[in-house]
């Protein structure tokens, strides 16, 4: 994998594209990560939503098995123990979960720490946060959330992007539709149900990405 120089230190280096996010897909969460593989996309990001920690970390070492030695990240949402025990890329919090400063002294230099963030005061606190990435959103409704927070939509992006020192991954909604609205003011798109509820979820995946890729191609000609 590629490091990247960040802040005197080096960091694993979050490619562009699809971020593909797990939480309980039809099809199962060892497939999908193997279609993921498959079409080259920048990470998984593992988000179990159960109460059973031992099928949790079972479930954890199996993604990193098969995203090992490949360009697909794997990245363990919420729990830094779950990261550090199966050997994932990286850790993403949530605005309820350990603080960063706590996480990164936990997960240490090496791993790739990502914040949700659903405001744009959210997004300026976050600045001074040892993140490497930040989620934006939802830009769109969502029902991946028992309780979603707000709906920001898609100009929310420019304005975020203005204002962040981090790169942004943006979420909510997304779809091939809309992801063409973003411009290229986001990092990466993460995407749930727009892949896992796709009759071809790997057709699905290769084609968002490869359009994402494309729109960020021609937007900086």
């Amino acid at each position: 994998m590629s490091l990247i120089p960040g802040k005197g230190k080096l960091h694993l280096s979050l490619r562009q594209g699809l971020y593909l996010v797990l939480t309980e897909p039809r099809d199962g969460y060892e497939r999908l990560c193997e279609w993921a593989v498959k079409a080259g996309l920048p990470c998984v990001q593992l988000r179990y939503k159960g109460h059973d920690e031992r099928e949790h970390l079972v479930l954890a070492h199996k993604l990193r098995n098969i995203t090992a030695g490949t360009d697909t990240l794997f990245i363990v949402n919420d729990r830094p123990d779950i990261a550090l025990m199966s050997g994932a890329d990286g850790l993403h919090l949530g605005q309820d979960d350990l603080p960063a400063a706590e996480a990164r002294r936990l997960i240490g230099p090496e791993l790739l720490l990502g914040l949700s963030t659903h405001n744009l005061d959210q997004v300026r606190a976050a600045n001074d946060a040892p993140v490497d990435y930040i989620g934006f959103g939802p830009l769109y409704a969502t029902n991946s959330k028992a309780c979603a927070d707000p709906v920001l939509g898609p100009a929310a992006i420019k304005v975020a992007h203005a204002m962040s020192r981090h790169p942004i991954v943006a979420i909510g909604g997304l779809n091939p539709e809309r992801i063409v609205q973003l411009g290229n003011y986001a990092h990466n798109v993460a995407v749930i149900r727009a892949v896992c509820d796709a009759p071809e979820p790997l057709i699905a995946m290769q084609r968002m990405h490869a359009a994402y890729l494309a729109l960020l191609h021609d937007r900086t000609k």
